[in-house]
């Protein structure tokens, strides 16, 4: 018998394609949902087994954790990230898990102005500090999905409205980033106490993904690069809760900054899953075909419908979000650091760049842990 396996997240961008690589090969599967949905029926039909609970809640995680011998750990993207971690961590001890492939980002450090990415750099020493399981660590940049959000101006309009300037990044495909993680966990003897950054196989900017899309869609697209506060307007119009729009408002600057090309490309997908990583165009392809890869119930729609949008966009009001944060008691830092402003995580990010060249990649877990502390 294999190991059976927990995926947590289970119906999300990566945990849902985890599970069904798992089940592809031979792996028992149980998929960590928050609710018996159609998602949840396709896992179901694939194979997995199902387990309905809230992974704020500690009984839920014993339950689900029971006769399971490794997990996937892909924290949702909401708050109280670290408290959930811990709970996590406590019951993956309790269980005796084997090994945990977890899910976090290139860009947390200590100091960061995002409530979320200091909570995934607490989060990356503290999974470390497990006496007995073993940990497989994934950190990529800024997805291949987020390039979407706003294809409906794309298609309609050809123009693709983006905040990130010239700035480049080497976004992966969900695909790959699960394929890394299902590979790690099949066999995970080799890749204990590493970490890996799954990256596309190539640096693209705004107007290499207008290009391409252009291409896929057969029309002229334009790159448009827009001010921060249009994108969180949009992304308010879509329905991105203000949480979310706390964050990703940072993740935009970042990328903007350059902090996404730094040390990219990787060849991490292909050390650890013996195949390349996916070109941009080929997940662009995908996308388009099916948009509900991007997000569950989103629609390229019609011309009218991408009109509407556009006008909700205009009217959607931009929070101030500072203040939002600081009515919710989020510990704030009077001078954070974005990533590319920190010297720190600039200093710890080129040394895990040079760990990660061809002949190294993936043996800089260890490194990045110490830096991670130090920074």
């Amino acid at each position: 018998m294999k190991p059976r396996i927990l995926v947590t997240a289970a119906a999300g961008h990566t945990g849902s394609v985890v599970a069904n690589e798992l089940l592809r090969m031979g792996f028992p599967v149980r998929a960590f949902v928050r609710q018996a949905d159609t998602r949840a029926a396709r896992l179901q039909n694939a194979g997995a087994e199902i387990f309905v609970g809230n992974l704020s809640d500690p009984r839920d995680l014993e339950r689900a954790l029971f006769d399971v011998q490794r997990a996937y750990h892909c924290q949702p993207f909401g708050p109280n990230l670290l408290h959930n971690s811990m709970l996590f961590a406590v019951a993956a001890e309790a269980a005796r898990l084997e090994v945990v492939a977890h899910l976090t980002a290139w860009n947390p450090h200590p100091t960061h102005p995002s409530i979320h990415q200091r909570e995934h750099w607490l989060t990356n020493n503290l999974l470390r500090w497990m006496p007995s399981v073993g940990v497989v660590t994934l950190n990529p940049g800024l997805f291949a999905f987020t390039y979407f959000f706003g294809l409906p101006a794309v298609a309609h309009f050809g123009t693709l409205m983006l905040p990130f300037g010239d700035g480049r990044n080497a976004p992966p495909s969900n695909e790959d980033i699960a394929a890394v993680a299902a590979a790690a966990l099949a066999a995970p003897e080799r890749h204990i106490g590493k970490t890996y950054r799954p990256t596309g196989p190539k640096l693209v900017s705004g107007h290499d993904v207008a290009d391409i899309l252009g291409r896929i869609l057969q029309r002229r697209v334009r790159y448009r690069d827009v001010s921060t506060a249009m994108f969180l307007k949009a992304a308010g119009a879509l329905g991105f809760s203000r949480f979310e729009r706390a964050q990703i408002r940072h993740y935009a600057e970042e990328l903007r900054g350059g902090a996404y090309a730094v040390g990219a490309p990787t060849n991490h997908v292909e050390q650890v899953c013996g195949r390349p990583a996916e070109a941009f165009d080929e997940t662009a392809r995908r996308y388009i075909r099916n948009p509900a890869l991007i997000f569950p119930q989103f629609k390229i729609g019609s011309r009218l419908g991408a009109c509407g949008l556009m006008i909700r966009t205009l009217l959607t009001r931009v929070p101030d979000l500072d203040r939002w944060e600081s009515e919710r008691d989020y510990p704030l830092l009077a001078k954070a650091q974005l990533a590319h402003t920190s010297e720190a995580w600039r200093n710890a990010a080129a040394r895990r760049a040079t760990n990660a060249r061809p002949g190294n990649a993936g043996d800089s877990g260890p490194v990045a842990a110490t830096e991670e502390r130090a920074a």
